[in-house]
């Protein structure tokens, strides 16, 4: 083998290396760094989550997945949340409490429940409903109303950075 085609062998493997990378961080898992305390204690400042850009292209969100998703408000921020009301789902918010479907949501995540209350409002399709883990300081779905779907980046599944912190989200 000569010296040249060793080379080109090399740059081949560097271009297809960084095009494999190009592709999976915009298809299919993106780093995400939390800014804030609005999911504390899930989710600390700066800590770094891996998300899923998939998932939502082969199924719908879940009650109490954690996303990521193209601020409503602030179009050039992406925000993360924790997913509260579904399609169809009846939210209200009495005395702290998180009820859906009539039903208090059981939020063992939850340290800081302080919350406005809200009415029952009802889940429209192609909309979520959100909040932050720590409500006293999130500016979620009970300010800005409805989230919708579209405005979705991915699921949250792994916190990696900092690796002392590295740990499965539900």
């Amino acid at each position: 083998m000569s010296q040249r085609s060793g080379w080109r062998e090399i740059i081949e493997t560097v271009v297809l290396a960084f095009v494999l990378a190009f592709l999976i961080r915009t298809f299919v898992f993106e780093s995400f760094q939390v800014q804030g305390t609005s999911m504390l204690p899930t989710l600390k400042n700066n800590e770094r989550v891996l998300v899923n850009k998939l998932i939502y292209d082969f199924e719908t969100p879940k009650t109490g997945q954690i996303v990521v998703f193209k601020s409503p408000v602030i179009k050039s921020q992406d925000w993360i949340k924790r997913v509260i009301g579904v399609p169809g789902d009846v939210i209200s918010v009495k005395n702290n409490v998180v009820y859906i479907n009539g039903k208090r949501y059981h939020e063992p995540f939850l340290k800081y429940r302080q919350s406005m209350n809200v009415a029952p409002i009802k889940v429209p399709p192609g909309d979520l409903w959100v909040e932050g883990d720590n409500r006293p300081k999130s500016f979620d779905s009970r300010y800005f109303g409805f989230l919708p779907m579209k405005n979705l980046k991915g699921q949250a599944f792994l916190v990696w950075w900092p690796l002392s912190e590295l740990h499965w989200l539900n």
